[in-house]
């Protein structure tokens, strides 16, 4: 039985051709536990947000493979990888990306009514009540917090109950209080609910809330530590900062 909720193949990724291609992701091989919540890290241009990328199947890699659940992406066709997406990968990112003009349930819901499925209301304030906003279904955008908003985006996230969530730099736009807050939130959904989180962050205090913290340079992975404190990680993040100059 795979118990690999993410495995990362050789995969490898470049932009352009001949002397301008750019090398984004170089063999990176690397495998994802079901349950477990994974920060990554690494100098500005190690390839972070690639990596997410064709995790998450939003880009094709140039070589290797990806599979989300057992599931080989690659092969798919972009219909077929459109629908895996919407039901088995969440997604958040630093901006908020909610629609002004909606409440917090009509953008829970959203995802679902793209799919052409009609939510359940229950269902709605389910994924609400997970982020601690079950009595602020009603409010728009414009009446919540930074913080609450970020949580809104993490519900609209959870209603396909997908197999894992990714973050791109999701506290990254939140003050030091309320991104403790949100990352509290993401580590009981590890514990509580065996949600798998993978998370690109360059926050050493928000790596420390994951298992463990895999770190690429140039496209490629420079070694990872498990229980590390926010000082560790700091610490290794000068180190390979020096590397990567």
């Amino acid at each position: 039985m795979n118990d690999d909720a993410v495995r990362l193949d050789s995969l490898s990724r470049r932009y352009g051709s001949g002397e301008d291609a750019v090398t984004a992701l170089d063999r990176v091989s690397l495998s994802f536990p079901k349950g477990t919540f994974t920060a990554v890290m690494g100098p500005s241009g190690s390839g972070k947000s690639t990596l997410l990328q064709c995790a998450a199947g939003l880009d094709r890699p140039t070589s290797g493979s990806v599979a989300v659940g057992g599931t080989e992406l690659t092969g798919l066709s972009e219909r077929r990888l459109t629908l895996l997406r919407r039901e088995h990968i969440g997604f958040v990112f630093q901006a908020f990306n909610l629609l002004p003009s909606l409440t917090a349930e009509q953008n829970v819901a959203l995802p679902l009514r793209l799919a052409g499925r009609r939510p359940s209301r229950a269902r709605v304030r389910e994924a609400l009540g997970q982020v601690g906003l079950g009595g602020r279904a009603r409010h728009r955008p414009a009446e919540l917090s930074g913080g609450q908003q970020q949580r809104v985006a993490l519900a609209r996230a959870l209603i396909t109950r997908p197999r894992v969530l990714f973050g791109d730099e999701p506290t990254g736009a939140l003050d030091s209080r309320t991104s403790r807050e949100v990352l509290t939130l993401l580590r009981g959904m590890v514990d509580r609910e065996g949600q798998t989180i993978i998370m690109v962050t360059h926050d050493p205090v928000a790596a420390a809330h994951a298992d463990r913290v895999v770190f690429l340079v140039d496209g490629r992975v420079h070694g990872e530590l498990a229980g590390a404190g926010a000082e560790g990680i700091a610490t290794r993040m000068t180190e390979l900062e020096a590397v990567a100059c």
